[in-house]
């Protein structure tokens, strides 16, 4: 018989956003609630959800977007986590300190306080994808985040195509990653090329569950702002890569119940952590292998 300790509820918020930074949040308090009601122990929204996604250009006025943690929206969402007695993954534009400020995603434990965060590491710098004006690369590495729920791995957007960073986070002892996301394509972009960048996003992080033998959950925004249009297909799949749930293009809730008993079984049968050569992997800290 599978006991509640071997269970795990997760929530995704799959929605779109406002000019008005209160409208997101009020918009995001109330998908959690839903989540909540619906059995979600751990509910994460997705990258950046308290805005616009505002790394379309590079504009300082921008920065007036950003707030502390703890702040104004850990404190509401605070009192959600804890009238319910769930955690919450809540992606912020942190300020830090003058002049310097992150991609933060904040962990709220059961109890309505922050228990953990982390800062993205991997900022990207493409076209309609401008973050290194505005972020800071993280500082507080990989790991796994304690909570009433167990221990759960936070990773975002630009990370999940870094298996060093599946990697590390799951060798810290979380069984589950989750990845809050903000990715979309251009509007002018062909169907091909859609399907391509859809399967190839869905594909990396499948792999990272089945390398790692963690369950993935990634949560993507939704609706079209200014020239991207984001996709959604939020997602979570198990240790095998098998996706269990996955939301559509269009504004969700998504609720997936997990059997983390998954991790032991998967990694016995496809034992990849047991036969890492570590002594191997010196170049790894490496830009390119020297010759």
């Amino acid at each position: 018989m599978i006991s509640e300790a071997d269970k795990l509820t997760i929530g995704l918020v799959q929605m779109s956003c406002a000019a008005d930074p209160r409208v997101n949040l009020d918009k995001a308090v109330a998908r959690v609630e839903e989540a909540a009601a619906r059995g979600a122990q751990v509910v994460c929204l997705q990258e950046l959800f308290g805005s616009l996604y505002f790394c379309q250009t590079e504009d300082a006025a921008k920065f007036e977007l950003a707030e502390p943690i703890p702040g104004p929206a850990t404190q509401a969402l605070g009192r959600v986590a804890a009238a319910r007695k769930i955690v919450i993954i809540a992606s912020l534009f942190e300020r830090r300190a003058a002049g310097v400020y992150h991609n933060t995603a904040a962990i709220i434990d059961a109890s309505g306080e922050i228990c953990g965060r982390y800062r993205k590491m991997h900022i990207p710098d493409d076209p309609r994808y401008y973050e290194k004006f505005y972020f800071t690369p993280g500082d507080l590495g990989f790991m796994a985040h304690p909570t009433a729920c167990g221990p759960l791995g936070v990773l975002v957007c630009w990370d999940q195509w870094f298996p060093e960073a599946a990697r590390l986070t799951a060798m810290s002892g979380a069984p589950v990653i989750f990845y809050p996301t903000a990715i979309g394509w251009d509007l002018n972009e062909v169907p091909a090329v859609r399907r391509r960048q859809l399967a190839a996003w869905e594909t990396v992080q499948r792999g990272h569950a089945i390398a790692n033998g963690v369950f993935v959950a990634a949560v993507n925004r939704v609706g079209v702002e200014d020239g991207l249009e984001f996709w959604g297909n939020s997602f979570v799949c198990d240790p095998f890569g098998e996706v269990i749930g996955r939301a559509g293009q269009e504004e969700e809730t998504l609720v997936v119940r997990c059997d983390l008993r998954l991790v032991e079984e998967t990694r016995r049968n496809w034992p990849f952590l047991r036969d890492r050569r570590i002594d191997a992997y010196s170049d790894l800290t490496r830009r390119l292998r020297s010759e």
